[in-house]
């Protein structure tokens, strides 16, 4: 409860245009200090979440075996552990690619998903709570690689969950 209390809280300021990526390159120390911030770490606290859920448990720890391997006694970069994701997913899935559109761009999609009959369509558009015309730039351009999971009326939540990764605009 409490850790979903703060995911809420940052996602309030990972809303507004005045956000800022988790990633991004820094000149000045003062820079970095202002990138260690409650908003990258829970942020990226709740993308490593969604990437546990949509690789599965198993091949989410098999990554981070790998990454620890790999980096024993070293230095690393955020590369490096999708990288390593990548390692294990055998080119089933590019997880570099799609865990950049979620730690270069400031904010969050909003998917607005429709259904008519037995087609689903699916489209994402950045989220933003509240406009500030002072912070205000175009984000026509934010696109995330978005993995959805979901049931359909012949599975129960435990056996049979489907995946679908939005990676453009909408989708069916």
């Amino acid at each position: 409860e409490d850790f979903l209390t703060l995911i809420f809280k940052a996602m309030m300021k990972d809303a507004l245009n005045s956000s800022h990526p988790v990633s991004s390159a820094v000149q000045s120390s003062e820079q970095i200090e202002e990138k260690f911030d409650a908003l990258s770490y829970i942020k990226g606290a709740s993308l490593l979440l969604m990437l546990k859920h949509y690789l599965t448990k198993d091949v989410f720890q098999a990554g981070i075996e790998v990454y620890l391997h790999n980096h024993n006694y070293g230095t690393a970069q955020s590369d490096d552990l999708w990288d390593s994701m990548n390692e294990i997913t055998n080119g089933t899935l590019d997880v570099k690619k799609m865990m950049k559109t979620w730690i270069v761009h400031k904010g969050f999609p909003l998917v607005t998903v429709v259904r008519k009959g037995k087609i689903i369509s699916v489209q994402q558009e950045k989220f933003l709570y509240c406009v500030e015309p002072e912070n205000w730039t175009s984000d026509a351009s934010y696109l995330w690689h978005i993995p959805l999971t979901y049931v359909t009326n012949r599975c129960n939540f435990t056996h049979c969950t489907n995946a679908y990764l939005l990676d453009q605009k909408s989708g069916m």
